[in-house]
């Protein structure tokens, strides 16, 4: 069995390997959809591009590639297995101080996650600019970082996920609103670590950086909600005091001396670090809450019961390299080695307690078994952790009086506590308006679970890993033919360039597995387009069509034959113009009545648009007959016995001539609507009636 020492050789030599692999070139377009536009960092097991998604209108993405290890069938399938479950892990987390997880894929054996591109510096950036100016974070500006923080490992332990790998440089202060995003879930670091020791050790391995990752997690693999948090009050502490962690930690004792360099750091926050760097996880808070309700703890009312404004963020003074803070005996000025270029290893095998930092020969910390010379060594020089102390001066003066000193130094440190106290109560409780233009999220309760799980990184029913596919397909109507396999918590989505208009059919084949079609934004395309076996339809909005196929629930595995078609839009065909039916006119219904006017009668009567009131008067030649409305809205038709119309006789109010033509004259009442009427009709004889029409004034009959 290899020990740790020969295990960080292994690493060294696999990642000598893939260095070997050149970088993919500026330019080059994965998966006909990710346009590759630089390399934002190359570390032990794979690089990072900097990338435009062309399918989602060429916004900036991430590419973080990890190269399988070669040589055998067994190491390119084990990487590919435990590269698609940190994937399950990292699709299940969706906040927006994380980067959210896009996509997987593989090409030319190299395996890639898609995730957003984050503008901005790492806290690790932030703190070598600041130490170049000598400066270094308050403890105010640290306290703000630790309460927009804090709500995101509360989102991410709450699924039961740790993220290991805490530092300054997995921090990126976004230069859109200002708020910090936590980054590098410590995937292809950990698939690496993972492949060899389980081929070479069969070791527990974990993945964090030395100085950072508390001693369960270096030493035993296992990792708890408490363990990010010591990893957070580290890089708290060195974000204060500018030096890593090994010159700030007595790894003789086990003990964190690190506020010397911090003397004004208020009282309260600085138990609160203490706490969280214990060195028992037990001694630790146990959960994101806990540490949120202590720091909720310090809030206080300043002296006279007034609100206090947000303290400004100054940035504490940097001690010189050439100046260092007095000790009893001064030694010269070391530069510790830059813990953040260092590689996160895995360790095969519990180190002595006494016994955290050891350099390999090429100048790489790593765990080791070999001891330790004692605190008294020259060695002990690198960790400066001595609190100052006030030099002698040789000039008599005021500090030479012990008295003098002793009330001096208790007047300083009381006002410095009632400032500090102050600064940070009305940072806790103030109400108005900071520098920072988001607030801190509400924290999430997140207890840390009484017996936990050898690994709990997973959580009991990870969601689907959905892989993604473009296609570029001819608006010929031609069928592709697609095949594969998903398993039970896979997905695949195919995504399909497509004009509005085209119609897209998908189709099928195989039980167990079963498609939606969706439009750009991600919506199914109709009711028909959801979870079914077929569909075809017309693309309603331009862009990128997704046909997501998914396994049936319940079935492990399931193959599959997909065949997908584009056809062009056509033209729509003129619909002939419907020829308007005749309206079917209904006939009124007759109401017929014979008069037999003796000289002169009035009637009375009603009529509408669906009944016609009709008299019948049988007149003889040479007679005359009259008809006059006297009341109502009513017109008259005059009709020969024959039915005929008498000419000039319809839609009048009154009529008279004299007849030619015996027989039964029709006289008929109408109106647009119920109507009630009064008419005369007279029959008289010629020599009776003196003011008749001359007979030539009424046409004869044709017949």
């Amino acid at each position: 069995m290899m020990d740790a020492a020969e295990s960080f050789l292994v690493l060294r030599r696999y990642f000598e390997a893939i260095t070997m692999q050149p970088p993919i070139a500026t330019g080059t377009i994965l998966q006909n959809r990710y346009r590759v536009l630089s390399i934002l960092g190359q570390g032990g097991f794979g690089r990072t591009y900097l990338a435009e998604d062309q399918g989602r209108f060429n916004e900036r993405c991430a590419l973080k590639e990890f190269i399988p290890p070669r040589g055998s069938e067994y190491a390119l399938s084990k990487s590919k297995e435990l590269f698609q479950r940190e994937a399950t892990i990292l699709y299940q987390i969706s906040h927006p101080q994380i980067p959210q997880f896009r996509a997987t894929f593989e090409e030319n054996q190299r395996l890639f996650l898609v995730q957003d591109y984050v503008d901005g510096k790492t806290y690790r950036m932030l703190l070598n600019d600041r130490k170049a100016r000598r400066t270094t974070f308050s403890d105010a500006e640290v306290l703000l970082l630790l309460h927009q923080i804090l709500p995101v490992l509360a989102h991410i332990h709450s699924k039961g996920i740790i993220h290991r790998d805490i530092a300054p440089d997995n921090m990126i202060l976004r230069q859109q609103d200002n708020l910090p995003v936590l980054i590098d879930f410590g995937v292809v670091k950990e698939i690496a670590t993972r492949f060899h020791a389980e081929q070479e050790t069969g070791v527990p391995t974990t993945v964090g950086k030395l100085g950072y990752a508390p001693v369960e997690q270096m030493q035993t693999g296992r990792a708890y909600p408490n363990s990010d948090l010591y990893s957070l009050a580290v890089t708290a502490i060195v974000l204060m005091t500018g030096r890593e962690p090994q010159e700030l930690y007595d790894d003789h004792n086990l003990t964190w001396n690190w506020q010397a360099w911090v003397p004004q750091i208020h009282p309260g926050f600085a138990a609160v670090l203490n706490q969280m760097l214990s060195y028992r996880p037990g001694d630790r808070y146990q959960s994101v809450s806990a540490v949120a309700q202590a720091l909720q703890s310090l809030m206080t009312m300043p002296p006279g019961g007034g609100a206090q404004s947000m303290p400004s963020y100054a940035p504490v003074p940097y001690p010189s390299p050439a100046q260092p803070l007095p000790t009893p005996q001064p030694f010269p000025p070391v530069t510790p080695p830059d813990l953040s270029q260092m590689r996160t290893i895995a360790v095969g095998r519990p180190a002595e307690p006494t016994n955290r930092y050891a350099a390999d020969p090429a100048g790489h910390s790593a765990p080791s078994s070999v001891a330790r010379p004692t605190p008294q060594s020259a060695s002990r020089s690198t960790h400066p952790v001595a609190p100052p102390v006030i030099p002698h001066r040789s000039d008599p003066s005021v500090w030479d009086n012990p008295w003098a000193v002793l009330a001096i130094g208790m007047g300083l440190a009381t006002v410095t506590g009632i400032a500090a106290w102050a600064i940070v109560s009305a940072l806790l409780n103030t109400s108005q308006p900071t520098p920072v233009p988001t607030p801190a999220p509400p924290v999430v309760e997140s207890p840390l679970p009484p017996s936990p799980t050898p690994d709990p990184t997973l959580t009991p029913e990870p969601q689907p890993v959905e892989y993604n596919q473009r296609l570029t397909l001819a608006p010929t109507g031609e069928m592709t033919l697609l095949e594969g396999t998903l398993q039970a918590n896979e997905a695949i989505a195919y995504t399909i360039p497509a004009t509005a208009g085209e119609i897209l059919t998908a189709t099928l084949e195989g039980e167990g597995v079963l498609l939606s079609v969706l439009t750009p934004d991600r919506q199914p395309m109709n009711d028909q387009a959801d979870r079914v076996l077929s569909w075809k339809g017309t693309v309603v909005t331009s862009g990128d069509q997704i046909v997501r196929l998914s396994p049936v629930r319940g079935v492990p595995s399931s193959n599959y034959r997909l065949k997908v078609s584009l056809e062009a839009s056509q033209p729509p065909s003129p619909e002939p113009t419907p020829t308007p039916s005749p309206t079917p006119t209904l006939e009124p219904e007759l109401d017929v009545e014979l008069l037999a006017p003796n000289d002169r009668i009035q009637v009375t009567g009603q009529t509408s648009e669906t009944r016609i009131k009709r008299y019948l008067v049988n007149a003889q030649p040479g007679q005359v007959l009259k008809a006059e409305l006297l009341q109502g809205a009513v017109t008259l038709d005059i009709r020969y016995p024959d039915g005929r119309p008498v000419e000039n006789a319809s839609g009048i109010v009154s009529w008279n001539a004299r007849i030619l033509e015996g027989g039964e004259y029709q006289i008929d009442v109408l109106a647009p609507q119920t109507t009630d009427f009064v008419l005369d009709v007279a029959l008289q004889n010629s020599q009776n009636n003196t003011d008749t029409d001359p007979i030539e004034n009424f046409p004869p009959n044709p017949n």
